[in-house]
């Protein structure tokens, strides 16, 4: 089987054959139909995410078709249409999962000491090169550059057989991430004023989320004109390119009445614009972090910034979606066949695996929402 395999930070990935481990007791081998390359992926392949042992393969937003089962696996039988996450259903027994917080599975779920990156955690894979060398996972339980993956039983979802599978591959991480950002963690309510800082493709989907839930207004602030041209059509009912205008946050502050925004999302890297976004939202508002980059400090940020207007700073990992129960991911499904939810919009170029160097390098310099690798 074929692979995209990275031997060093900022190299590009050279495809190969590599063997994958049959799966074992509660795993699924899955071929991969279809892998969309998220910024995150970039992060990880430039070392923006913390160290790795290479060499090594990454992906992590993928859909795909079970090809065999372990011992005691009972969710999919070979031939299920499923989406691949690095999210999991967790064990459903512990403190977390018996709170309805499978996320946090205290067996299963992301590390939680401080020694232990979020993302970039590489994990020993399941493949082996013609070396003999054993590869990395770069995101953990999955490596979706390749054309098999073999992953536990509570990282699937099943699908519709209809759902496409370039389509459902973007369900995978960016698209949960907005949706959850907005349903989950912020709640946000019907009317809230909301702004989104970065309109890339998870911004996007942070957007649609907010125009489903009846937000208004919904602001988009970005750098790129064209990318506030697609904010828009995906619901944003004000922009702001915060390089055109001389002080962004008094725009925002004009475009909600002097008060700032009850709900601001940050989906783009960098202290400084945290810093700036942060002080978009009105007093006893939320601003929610989705974008983050590598060791990133808020040295910025002093507790009067919070005590004396009761402004809220929160991260969200993967939209805090209901993974225990799937119900999310195919609610989405169900919103993109009635035409509500933008999907196919997201995706801005389809390439093979051989091609993979090409789709990032589009992806890294802005010129892409999300690039898909059809297998």
């Amino acid at each position: 089987m074929k692979a995209a395999v990275l031997y060093g930070f900022g190299q590009p990935l050279v495809i190969e054959d590599v063997e994958l481990d049959p799966p074992g007791p509660g795993e699924v081998k899955v071929r991969i139909g279809a892998a969309a390359i998220c910024h995150s992926d970039i992060h990880d392949f430039k070392g923006e995410h913390g160290i790795s042992t290479f060499p090594a393969i990454g992906g992590h937003e993928a859909a795909g078709y079970v090809e065999e089962v372990g011992k005691g696996v009972t969710y999919v039988k070979p031939g299920d249409h499923v989406i691949v996450t690095i999210v999991t259903a967790g064990c459903g027994k512990c403190y977390n999962c018996q709170k309805g917080l499978p996320k946090l599975c205290e067996k299963k779920g992301m590390p939680k000491t401080p020694d232990m990156e979020f993302l970039g955690l590489s994990a020993p894979g399941r493949y082996v090169n013609k070396k003999g060398q054993r590869l990395t996972h770069m995101s953990r339980i999955m490596a979706a550059f390749a054309e098999y993956t073999t992953v536990p039983e509570e990282a699937l979802v099943k699908i519709p057989d209809e759902m496409p599978m370039d389509r459902a591959a973007l369900l995978a991480c960016g698209v949960i991430s907005g949706f959850g950002a907005v349903i989950h963690h912020a709640q946000v309510p019907p009317l809230s004023s909301t702004v989104v800082v970065g309109c890339g493709g998870v911004g996007l989907n942070v957007i649609q989320t907010l125009k489903i839930v009846g937000a208004y207004p919904i602001i988009g602030v970005d750098v790129l004109d064209s990318k506030l041209e697609t904010a828009q059509a995906f619901g944003a009912t004000h922009t702001v390119n915060s390089k055109k205008v001389n002080n962004p946050i008094e725009a925002v502050y004009k475009l909600t009445d002097g008060r700032g925004a009850q709900y601001v999302f940050v989906v783009v890297a960098g202290t400084s614009i945290l810093r700036q976004a942060f002080f978009m939202s009105a007093y006893n508002g939320i601003t929610v972090i989705l974008g983050h980059g590598f060791r990133e400090y808020l040295s910025d940020f002093q507790p009067t910034d919070f005590v004396g207007s009761g402004r809220t700073l929160t991260g969200c990992a993967m939209g805090g979606i209901r993974f225990n129960t799937r119900i999310d991911i195919l609610r989405i499904i169900e919103l993109y066949q009635a035409g509500i939810y933008k999907l196919d919009e997201l995706i801005s170029g389809r390439y093979s695996l051989e091609q993979i160097n090409e789709a990032i390098e589009s992806v890294e310099k802005g010129k892409a929402l999300r690039n898909v690798i059809i297998y």
